[in-house]
């Protein structure tokens, strides 16, 4: 079931906790139909319990989830193509088994697509997936994905084992797709850098909560990298590559940041904030 005209992924104060941890807190945002969109943060920050809550696996403590207009939980036959943060692909089933199986189980699956897909990154048909590489892997599991004719798809940290080409022709192939479909991507990462040039939209997550929300290209053209650290209008301060402390600003006469830049303002003005009580003692 569909909501004819309602955004694909909408969290409204979602807070879920495990025990005594808060894995997200009040988390509110939504997806724009037709966007690929960069969900960013260092580990536990959140993601992957976000894209859970997406897929119906997990129930929010308080808020909601909805999924083109639906419940996730009540209603997990909607147009969703996922891919964990690992592959789960059978490792003695081969690629074209692995196809198959995804034909048997999802009656619209597109299987010549995805076989030239596979064929043209020179992946072979008869290898088992014990025996395909982390790359091969990731683009056998985003294969099936699209293959599915899903309108929405989720990515949980899918460039986490990739090496530098595997990456750069998982996120070519991605937003290729993406952008002759008009599907709605959350793309899940903590590698930022090569993020830009493919998303265009950008949510940053940190310790559960949403630091910042809006166009990559806003994020770009409305801040700054200052060497004043005192600039009445800095988010952060935070350390470059050489240990040079910058501020991230709205406005000055800074350079124009980098997304790496905006992500580590965003997450440095993210942390518990100093004299904190995190249960360490003295």
């Amino acid at each position: 079931m569909v909501v004819e005209g309602a955004a694909p992924l909408v969290a409204d104060g979602v807070t879920k906790r495990y025990g005594r941890v808060v894995a997200l807190s009040d988390v509110s945002l939504s997806i724009a139909a037709g966007s690929l969109t960069a969900l960013v943060g260092p580990n536990a920050a959140g993601k992957s319990t976000l894209i859970k809550t997406f897929l119906g696996f997990e129930r929010p403590n308080a808020g909601s989830v909805s999924v083109a207009g639906v419940d996730p939980i009540a209603d997990r036959a909607g147009a969703l193509g996922h891919i964990p943060q690992t592959p789960a692909l059978y490792r003695e089933l081969t690629v074209a088994d692995h196809l198959d199986l995804a034909a048997r189980l999802r009656p619209g699956f597109d299987r010549p697509a995805a076989v030239e897909r596979l064929s043209a990154l020179g992946i072979p048909a008869r290898s088992r997936g014990s025996e395909l590489s982390g790359g091969q892997q990731a683009q056998l599991t985003l294969a099936v994905a699209l293959g599915t004719g899903a309108d929405i798809l989720l990515l949980d940290e899918p460039l986490a084992s990739l090496d530098p080409l595997a990456r750069h022709e998982f996120l070519v192939l991605l937003a290729d797709i993406a952008r002759h479909r008009q599907a709605t991507v959350l793309l899940s990462s903590h590698i930022v850098g090569e993020l830009a040039s493919v998303c265009d939209r950008l949510v940053i997550l940190g310790v559960g909560r949403v630091l910042y929300e809006g166009l990559v290209a806003d994020a770009l053209a409305n801040h700054r990298v200052n060497d004043d650290l005192e600039a009445a209008d800095r988010i952060a301060v935070f350390p470059g590559p050489d240990g040079t402390l910058h501020a991230l600003t709205r406005t000055g006469d800074g350079r124009p940041p980098t997304l790496d830049e905006i992500v580590l303002g965003y997450l440095a003005a993210g942390r518990a904030p100093s004299g904190t009580d995190l249960g360490w003692g003295t």
